[in-house]
């Protein structure tokens, strides 16, 4: 059995988003959290790109990652005083 590039290139990118997104749901810090619900955008992004839908690439990227993340990095700063006293 032979794997070409396009399919490691989707494994890689697959397994990248599933440990985003289990590195999102299990993280102790909320920060560490949505650093791996960014790396988890990414993954997908990629896969969008390589399934030829790079419009989708691009919103998923321009809405996720500046919309959503940027609010959710707003609550994390607001509540940055309960985040270090848990170190």
């Amino acid at each position: 059995m032979q794997i070409d590039f396009e399919a490691l290139v989707f494994i890689i990118l697959a397994a990248t988003a599933i440990g985003g997104a289990l590195g999102c749901v299990y993280a102790r810090k909320v920060a560490h959290s949505l650093l791996s619900l960014m790396m988890m955008f990414f993954a997908v992004a990629g896969v969008f790109v390589m399934a030829s839908a790079e419009m989708l690439a691009a919103i998923q990227i321009l809405v996720y990652l500046g919309s959503v993340m940027l609010v959710a990095m707003f609550a994390v700063m607001l509540t940055r005083k309960q985040i270090q006293e848990g170190l």
